[in-house]
């Protein structure tokens, strides 16, 4: 999933006529913190709430201050995990996309990232999850997959974080069935630490949301 799927069509950009006034709007309306300042298809910057709240002249024109924006960006090629790691390492609401001639795109939102990080992960494919942990020199996903599939099961999603920690990994593994005993067993059988198991719709989703801030906050390791 590269991040010109991604682009929102909804959200606009700025430009330096536009007030501070007319960003905040914009921001409140679309549930961001971040919009770009475009002139012409190039990209100046991105602008936050604080930056405007910290001009004391919200009214008058950007283009009439002396902005020190960031100039965070995707490019339309770059994978999603790509577009997530910036998101999560500069702490952005939106990311902007440009071409390969550095034009500007659009952006990609935070709840856009989220969606489609859900359906990455089939989230919202009925089914249960089975977290295990192993250290690092046990992985073997063929046989990770081996053993589910003798389960009489599928693998719709599979997804690894290290405890930094203990070196130990965990992997959360998304089966195309709810009743995951049978699955659990085998693992159990092949020496496996089964941590924990979700079967719920309510579970299901509050896991996608929790691997959706685990793999920032690593991809920010």
């Amino acid at each position: 999933m590269l991040a010109k799927d991604l682009i929102s069509d909804i959200v606009p950009a700025l430009k330096t006529s536009d007030t501070g006034v007319d960003a905040l709007g914009w921001m409140e309306a679309f549930r961001v913190s971040h919009l770009p300042i475009v002139n012409n298809k190039v990209f100046l910057g991105l602008i936050s709430d604080t930056d405007i709240y910290d001009l004391n002249a919200a009214e008058e024109p950007l283009g009439n201050h002396r902005l020190s924006l960031m100039k965070p960006y995707v490019f339309e090629h770059q994978h999603i995990y790509e577009v997530i790691e910036i998101a999560a390492r500069l702490k952005l609401t939106l990311v902007p996309v440009l071409n390969i001639n550095k034009e500007y795109k659009g952006v990609i939102t935070q709840n856009d990232l989220l969606l489609r990080f859900s359906e990455l992960i089939a989230a919202h494919t009925p089914g249960g999850i089975i977290e295990i942990e192993v250290g690092p020199r046990d992985y073997a996903l063929s046989e990770i997959a081996r053993i589910v599939e003798d389960a009489d099961a599928k693998i719709l999603s599979l997804y690894v974080s290290q405890n930094q920690s203990t070196d130990y990994l965990k992997i959360t593994i998304k089966l195309n069935r709810v009743d995951v005993n049978v699955v659990v067993n085998a693992f159990e059988r092949y020496g496996y630490k089964v941590k924990v198991t979700y079967v719920g719709e309510s579970q299901i989703d509050d896991t996608t949301r929790r691997n959706y801030e685990s793999l920032m906050k690593y991809l920010n390791v």
